[in-house]
């Protein structure tokens, strides 16, 4: 089962703190399994003959007994608590770091939606599951054998009322849980499917209000919320039945043994102390039942969790590291791509094939196609966002496949085609490139990136807050700020993927200028749209549904290039000059 497993595993460190927990649950139940003995001692033998003697003498041992069930619940929960909230840190950083080698394709296969749900919620699931058994689990055998064994020893005739009271708590407590189970199963994923639609709304809510689709999307929140709604309210009645039948059984169970006990007090078969004392053992056992049921029903949410939980760590990532990673490179500065192919699972056909690039420190390769050429793809492929599925990629001399990741993207600086920054301050989500960078070499490359006037002009300047994704800036500025973020860096090897799209014609030469000497001695490979933003590149690739069909310079691909010159063509038609 993947709950056990998931517990053995993350437990273990444990073991100390749960013997713990255990000893110290024997104490606390045993003395409280030893009090009503002790009363039915003062109540029979002080109360009864009236010896204030022995009532005060048992009453105080009855104090020093209380004070270790007190302290060894305390103790007990403390070790449990301790033990929960470990192996729930333990499991998020697991997920968490395990998610973190997940190259795209299992990235797209989960999504973030649900990756945050099952680090989180599923997380808190299991975790609660140990919280309760570690204070009430352990308990509950130990009080229901004991509770057992001290019933019988008050009274062995009245004893068949266990026989009873039992078997009826477990009886509605089990009927009501497996109404239950369903629901728990459901309640999972309807989370995942309103933190998915919450995410997309507020993610695009520019977009929603822009098309005056706010009734919509909230007719699409309302019926992701109306449907773990739902499955929560079902779940909540049967679980609101679970209290009457408790407490139901509860009381009949008191009223029996007052009935049958009296019977037996009367004609002096038993004394008014051991019936008391059979009553708070009778209660005690039903307790026990009670809280086993319970987590018995926290078991089945906590297992679904346990699996979504499982089915993350158990997906291996498609970019694995190498078993024995290359720590040097024997060619600095250079990427090649040698008859490479790429296709994503499931693809009738590759979205790449047979693509044989080289760039060499020093040069500037640009790649321009139309949209779906697979421009970005062949880009992803040099930090080894995607494996190829044939040929080989290679960065330093090296196969990306070979060299230890940390060496690979260390030598790498990569401005995506979605500009995306962090939440903290303009100066921390440059210092993302270099952590050792100096404020002098923050402005320097804000400079370069044409970034310097609009940061220097912030409240904070270096300092001023960004918000998640960088929404309280505009595109161009988040453009410019993740091009000074790779700048910072200065690696060896520069991919633009498409990264100057958001700046106007004026900004955008005055940035390919500044970037010039920086990128000298550099290998720079350039994914463009617009022909003005590569026109002066040192060659030109020109992708048609996944190949190269045409490269050069841009007059050698004007004379020679078919595509290139309906890219050209389309271009100058909308009134742009390269």
């Amino acid at each position: 089962m993947t709950l056990v497993r998931l517990l053995r595993t993350y437990l273990r460190p444990y073991h100390p703190l749960l013997a713990g927990v255990v000893v110290f649950q024997i104490v606390s139940t045993g003395a409280a399994l030893f009090l009503p003995a002790l009363n039915a001692d003062i109540i029979d033998q002080g109360v009864t003959p009236g010896d204030a003697g022995y009532i005060t003498r048992t009453g105080m041992l009855m104090l020093v007994v209380a004070l270790a069930q007190i302290t060894g619940t305390a103790t007990a929960v403390y070790f449990g608590a301790r033990t929960a909230m470990g192996f729930g840190r333990d499991l998020r950083t697991a997920v968490f770091t395990h998610v973190g080698t997940f190259s795209r394709r299992e990235m797209g296969r989960f999504g973030a939606p649900t990756l945050i749900t099952r680090s989180t919620n599923d997380v808190g699931q299991v975790q609660m599951l140990v919280l309760m058994a570690c204070t009430m689990m352990a308990s509950a055998p130990i009080m229901l054998t004991g509770g057992v064994i001290m019933a019988v020893r008050e009274d062995t005739t009245l004893s068949w009322l266990l026989l009873v009271t039992v078997p009826a708590m477990v009886g509605g407590l089990g009927f009501i849980i497996t109404k239950m189970i369903p629901g728990f199963r459901q309640m999972q994923p309807r989370i995942d499917q309103v933190n998915k639609t919450l995410r997309e709304q507020i993610t695009g809510i520019r977009v929603v209000r822009a098309f005056v689709r706010e009734a919509h999307e909230r007719g699409r929140f309302d019926e992701a919320n109306r449907a773990l709604t739902e499955v929560a309210l079902r779940v909540g009645r049967w679980m609101a039945a679970m209290f009457p039948v408790i407490i139901l059984v509860l009381n009949i169970s008191m009223v029996a043994a007052f009935w049958f006990g009296a019977g037996r007090v009367d004609g002096e078969l038993m004394q008014l102390g051991s019936l008391t004392a059979f009553m708070a053992y009778l209660l005690q056992i039903l307790v026990a039942v009670m809280m086993a049921t319970f987590m018995l029903m926290m078991a089945p949410r906590a297992a679904v969790a346990a699996d979504r939980i499982a089915e993350v760590l158990d997906t291996s990532s498609s970019v694995a590291p190498p078993a024995t990673p290359i720590t040097a490179l024997p060619e600095p500065g250079s990427v090649r791509f040698s008859q490479v192919e790429f296709s994503y699972p499931g693809a009738s056909r590759p979205v790449l094939d047979d693509i044989t690039l080289e760039v060499t420190a020093g040069q500037t390769v640009a790649i321009i196609g139309s949209t779906g050429a697979g421009k970005t793809t062949l880009l992803s492929l040099v930090p080894r966002l995607f494996d190829v599925t044939s040929g080989q990629v290679e960065v330093g001399g090296a196969d990306v496949r070979r060299i230890a990741p940390e060496l690979l993207w260390s030598r790498i600086g990569l401005v995506p085609q979605r500009s995306y920054l962090f939440s903290g301050t303009v100066a921390s989500n440059l210092r993302h490139g270099n952590p050792e960078a100096t404020d002098d070499e923050l402005w320097a490359a804000l400079e370069a990136a044409q970034a310097r006037a609009f940061v220097d002009a912030m409240p904070d300047g270096l300092k001023t807050e960004i918000t998640q994704g960088g929404t309280t800036v505009s595109g161009g500025q988040r453009q410019r700020i993740a091009i000074a973020r790779a700048l910072v860096r200065r690696p060896e090897i520069y991919l633009f993927d498409d990264a100057f799209s958001a700046l106007d014609l004026a900004t955008e030469a005055q940035l390919r200028q500044a970037l010039a000497p920086l990128t000298r001695h550099a290998a720079v490979l350039v994914v463009a749209q617009r022909v003005s933003s590569i026109v002066t590149a040192d060659r030109i690739v020109v992708l048609d549904d996944g190949r190269i069909v045409g490269q050069g310079t841009h007059d050698e691909l004007q004379a020679g290039c078919a595509t290139y010159q309906e890219i050209v063509r389309s271009q100058f038609a909308a009134g742009e000059v390269a």
